[in-house]
């Protein structure tokens, strides 16, 4: 069984017994790491399971999407039915509906109000796309279960995407000399770090109350 996520705390969080992690961070890392462990061995299926930015301006910090399909570029990728159903029956407090991909940070409210307008998706990240076209790839199941970090209304501090590394973690050194050149960015950062709390609390929880859930019903 596969969980896809993009960032080292997801992965954390993901792991348990009989699960492969598979972490990105973003859909060209994701698909190589995708292929190559489905190159050498069969999986049950492929769940996108991590952080996610809100599309819907109702979805606050912490709020949880059940994909019921995935817009990747100009395809769009249904879950599994059954799976979602049961990742539903799991999460009576998730909402069902469209997760969108992107190759790349979503980085202002006005793109994300443009995304949503265009498309509907309640939520977007960097991951997913790549995991549903590796499941369609290889002929396995698919679904997708996210939880918001940052709301549709905030865009996010340039500091914080100078600070991210490659593999999804921090430069502490360059997230401290960005804050120095721009000292009003400090409390926009802090809000985002509240609300990555809440994201992470609340990913945690949707773990525990997945349980046998992560793989897809027989």
């Amino acid at each position: 069984m596969l969980l896809v996520c993009g960032l080292a705390f997801e992965a954390r969080i993901a792991a348990g017994p009989g699960v492969r992690v598979v972490r990105g961070p973003g859909p060209l890392r994701t698909a190589r790491q995708l292929d190559a462990v489905l190159s050498s061995g069969a999986a049950a299926g492929i769940l996108s399971f991590g952080c996610a930015g809100a599309l819907d301006p109702a979805l606050g910090a912490g709020a949880c999407v059940v994909a019921t399909a995935v817009q990747a570029g100009a395809a769009l990728v249904a879950t599994d039915p059954a799976w979602t159903r049961a990742l539903l029956g799991h999460l009576p407090q998730a909402q069902a509906g469209l997760l969108a991909g992107l190759d790349a940070p979503l980085v202002t409210r006005a793109a994300k109000a443009r995304l949503w307008q265009a498309g509907g998706a309640l939520a977007v990240d960097m991951e997913s796309h790549a995991a549903a076209l590796a499941a369609r790839r290889h002929g396995l199941p698919f679904a997708a279960c996210r939880v918001v970090l940052d709301p549709a209304w905030r865009s996010l501090p340039a500091c914080a995407l100078a600070a991210m590394r490659e593999d999804g973690g921090t430069d502490i050194v360059a997230l401290l000399r960005a804050l120095a050149g721009a000292p009003g960015q400090i409390v926009p950062l802090t809000a985002l770090a509240l609300d990555a709390w809440r994201a992470r609390r609340a990913l945690a929880g949707v773990r525990a109350c997945l349980g046998p859930a992560v793989v897809p019903p027989r």
